[in-house]
C-alpha cells in the first residue's frame, strides 16, 4: 500500500542519458560506469542504486539518470553527473519482483495518489523527483523476480 514519506535531502552521483523507452535495461547495463568513476574518486555510495527520471515523455523519450546516494556533492564529469534529490514529502510504495512489473507498479502508484488529490512536484512530463530505488544487490538476490524496488515520486510542498 503507498504512503507518503518525509524525505531528507540526498546528494548524489549518476550517469545521465536520454532514453528510449525499450532502451532502459541497456541504460541500467551502464550502472557499471557510475560505480568506476566513484572507486576512481574514493568516494563511497551511502545507500541503494536509483533511476530517476527527469523527463517522462512515453512517445519523445525519456531523460533519465541511473545513480547513488553519496555522503556529499561533487563535481561530475562527462556523463557523469551530480546533484540533491530535494527534501520533502514523497509518496512510495514497494514492489516486489521483475522490474519488468515496475510499469504497472508506477500506474498504480500515480492512480493511487489521483484517488487522495495529491498533486505532482512536476511542470508536464518533467519531474523533480521520481526515483525507483533499487533494494536488492543482485550479487546476493540473482534472481530478478525476488528483487525489492521502492518507488519515490516527490509531491508538491
Amino acid at each position: 500500500m503507498p504512503e507518503i514519506v518525509e524525505v531528507g535531502e540526498r546528494p548524489y552521483v549518476a550517469l545521465r542519458s536520454k532514453v528510449a523507452m525499450d532502451g532502459i535495461a541497456a541504460f541500467a547495463d551502464r550502472l557499471r560506469e557510475v560505480i568506476d568513476w566513484l572507486a576512481a574518486h574514493e568516494i563511497a555510495p551511502n545507500d541503494a542504486p536509483f533511476f530517476k527520471y527527469d523527463v517522462v515523455d512515453m512517445e519523445a523519450g525519456l531523460v533519465m539518470e541511473i545513480g547513488f546516494p553519496v555522503d556529499d556533492l561533487h563535481h561530475g564529469e562527462g556523463e557523469i553527473v551530480t546533484g540533491v534529490l530535494p527534501a520533502g514529502r514523497y509518496a512510495s510504495v514497494n514492489y516486489h519482483g521483475h522490474p519488468d512489473g515496475l510499469l504497472n507498479a508506477t500506474r498504480d502508484l500515480l492512480d493511487w495518489a489521483a484517488a487522495e488529490g495529491l498533486e505532482w512536484d512536476a511542470h508536464g512530463d518533467n519531474w523533480t523527483a521520481r526515483l525507483e530505488i533499487y533494494k536488492s544487490d543482485p550479487r546476493e538476490v540473482p534472481d530478478m523476480a525476488d528483487w525489492d524496488t521502492e518507488l519515490q515520486f516527490k509531491l508538491k510542498d
